[in-house]
């Protein structure tokens, strides 16, 4: 009697999480599915096309190239965002004064909206910097970066990297904690330094939270929206336009939105796919330590 009273309870308690899952994620994915097989602007009537927007997209330069500019922001952004975040978790993770106050202070950045942090680079960047090239006499510091389609991306990059690095260095800060602290002692009696320390015992041992970080920063960057809203709007010449923001832009405003569906199955494939080459490659680096 006890384990079917316990089995109904685990029922009721999946069966909300559940509905809202399927109302939420599953229903939504179904529906794009449905609408991208259309003509359809969003609104009013439309008419069945079946593949048609997907042969279509393949020959549309603009979705080609903000594919392109996805892929390259995400890559970039994440090598950045994890090389920096490893860093400073060893460094927060160390014996240094006031390191509890140090993790605080740094994890700001991720309290804040994305919105919020991209409006107050975007200032920065069309403001402030430009001011202070005009004063040490730099002409390239002197125009705005987000102005310029070689630089605008990088700029949103440093956004990005600012806010996301501190989720990161907080679970790198989880792993390096779980290391015995013997194993560093016996590394130091065989006279190891500071970076064979790292490379042979603390970088293989937190592979499980370099794993987690490097797919969670990929499906992340390649999703990028917010800070590209507040910084450049897909500018200058659609150079900045990620793949969600091209999504929202013309799909919700400019009557694609059976053609964007179409955009949006593809790309959910392609994060899914990309997600999963990622663990398996990871995991077998994992699995060889």
């Amino acid at each position: 009697m006890k384990k079917v009273k316990l089995g109904k309870t685990y029922k009721l308690f999946v069966l909300p999480i559940l509905i809202c899952f399927f109302a939420f994620n599953t229903f939504p994915l179904i529906n794009a599915v449905v609408y991208s097989l259309t003509d359809s602007r969003g609104f009013g009537d439309f008419n069945w096309v079946g593949f048609q927007n997907y042969f279509d997209m393949f020959k549309d330069s603009r979705i080609l190239n903000s594919y392109l500019f996805t892929f390259k922001f995400a890559i970039t952004a994440t090598i950045i965002v994890n090389v920096i975040s490893i860093c400073l978790a060893v460094l927060l993770n160390s014996k240094i004064k006031g390191k509890s106050f140090f993790r605080g202070l740094y994890f700001l950045p991720n309290i804040l909206g994305g919105l919020v942090v991209g409006y107050v680079f975007n200032f920065f960047f069309t403001f402030i910097l430009p001011s202070f090239g005009k004063l040490i006499g730099n002409e390239f510091l002197s125009t705005s970066l987000l102005s310029n389609e070689s630089t605008a991306w990088f700029a949103i990059i440093i956004c990005t990297a600012w806010q996301a690095i501190a989720f990161n260095t907080i679970i790198y800060i989880s792993g390096l904690q779980t290391i015995p602290g013997d194993v560093y002692e016996a590394a130091a009696i065989d006279g190891a330094g500071p970076w064979q320390k790292f490379w042979h015992i603390s970088f293989p041992l937190i592979a499980p939270f370099f794993t987690i970080n490097m797919v969670l920063c990929m499906k992340n960057f390649l999703m990028a929206f917010d800070q590209i809203v507040a910084m450049t709007g897909g500018g200058p010449n659609s150079s900045t336009e990620s793949i969600s923001y091209l999504i929202y832009k013309t799909g919700l405003s400019g009557s694609q939105f059976g053609y964007q569906c179409a955009n949006s199955v593809i790309y959910f494939i392609v994060i899914v796919l990309i997600s999963v080459f990622q663990m398996k490659f990871l995991n077998k680096r994992e699995v060889q330590l």
